[in-house]
């Protein structure tokens, strides 16, 4: 599927996993992206406090979620629990948000910034910054998804 390059927007960009999720976030005009913190996965979800409290903080207009799909662009296990996560987001939120494929973003952000063994979820939250630059540089605009409340992989 190929998208346009997004109107800059300040956004939150989210590497989920099962113990963690990485964060990084970008100015309104997309020029700087930084990482937060990752923040611990809890079986409540009491996370999205934490989420909401960044997004109020940073002054944020919506997010994007990484989705890891496989080689041939389908759906994993992981890639099903993103988009779940995705949505449980957005209605809890109430922010415009959209999915990006961040295949191999890990094994790029270790790469790249030079992260090995990571348990502190610093390579999470690089991860969510890789998938944030794809995000600037590819699309999709956040409402394509946030109207149709589905994905198209």
């Amino acid at each position: 599927m190929k998208f346009c390059k997004p109107k800059p927007k300040s956004i939150l960009s989210l590497d989920i996993g099962t113990k963690r999720i990485g964060l990084a976030y970008c100015d309104p005009l997309c020029i700087t992206s930084n990482i937060l913190p990752a923040v611990k996965r809890f079986e409540n979800n009491q996370e999205i406090k934490i989420i909401r409290n960044y997004i109020n903080k940073f002054n944020l207009n919506g997010f994007i979620v990484g989705i890891p799909l496989d080689e041939e662009g389908q759906m994993t296990p992981q890639a099903i629990d993103c988009k779940n996560y995705g949505q449980l987001l957005s209605n809890e939120l109430k922010l415009p948000f959209s999915y990006v494929n961040e295949h191999s973003s890990t094994w790029e952000s270790s790469e790249r910034f030079g992260i090995k063994k990571d348990k502190s979820g610093l390579i999470d939250s690089f991860s969510a910054k890789i998938i944030l630059e794809q995000w600037i540089e590819e699309g999709p605009e956040l409402e394509e998804f946030a109207v149709k409340r589905q994905i198209k992989y």
